[in-house]
């Protein structure tokens, strides 16, 4: 088994965020605001934390989805909350959707969120841990959870293998941060070990493709 080769915790070179932002995640990111609906359908008007919010379009996506929510887009990358606030503008949402430019780690909620979700910023995070305490710590009691991130691969050849057949059409630098966060993240039993550590064990970990893990459920 491979073993995890950390990558910087920050996106927040210019270019690095520009690719990103203008790349084609329109599918993962729709599929992750559906299985958040599917799971969740029941919440009415919930205040949703979206950690590592990244340039904004999931919170959009969901905003558009349910007109009740409110949601707070939180990440570390001052050029990324631009993107964000810059997308959820233009969209018309500003009313209903802010953001923090903050590490997660340090962000302290005026009161405990009815929902918490996440995509694609746990690979990011040196310590795993901290990742599922702070964001229990944001949760009101039966608060709900949605975190999808990449899997680690077995090995660098099948992170590359995975890179040619998902992004092999990509800018170069999409491809290369593709390949860097394949190594950066986490194994299905590393995901487990680390909700059991915490206690959160009564949250789901499924895996429904060849690069991603998911889990979700409420935290009691």
């Amino acid at each position: 088994m491979m073993e995890r080769v950390l990558e910087p915790e920050i996106m927040d070179d210019p270019e690095q965020v520009q690719a990103y932002a203008e790349a084609d995640f329109q599918e993962e990111n729709q599929g992750f605001v559906d299985n958040f609906l599917r799971l969740y359908e029941d919440l009415d008007g919930p205040h949703v934390v979206d950690v590592g919010c990244g340039p904004g379009d999931i919170a959009i996506r969901l905003a558009r989805s349910h007109p009740t929510c409110r949601i707070t887009g939180i990440d570390a990358s001052i050029p990324m909350i631009t993107w964000a606030e810059q997308a959820v503008k233009q969209a018309g949402l500003a009313h209903r959707i802010e953001f923090l430019s903050q590490r997660f780690q340090d962000v302290s909620l005026a009161s405990p969120a009815d929902a918490v979700m996440s995509n694609s910023l746990a690979h990011h995070v040196p310590n795993p841990l901290r990742f599922w305490y702070e964001i229990k710590k944001m949760l009101k009691p039966g608060g709900l959870v949605l975190v999808m991130d990449l899997l680690r691969p077995d090995s660098p050849e099948e992170a590359q293998a995975l890179v040619d057949q998902y992004a092999a059409h990509e800018p170069e630098r999409l491809r290369q941060d593709f390949f860097h966060s394949l190594l950066a993240a986490f194994t299905e039993d590393e995901v487990a070990a680390h909700l059991a550590e915490l206690n959160l064990s009564r949250l789901m970990v499924d895996v429904p493709d060849d690069r991603h893990w998911i889990v979700y459920g409420r935290v009691y």
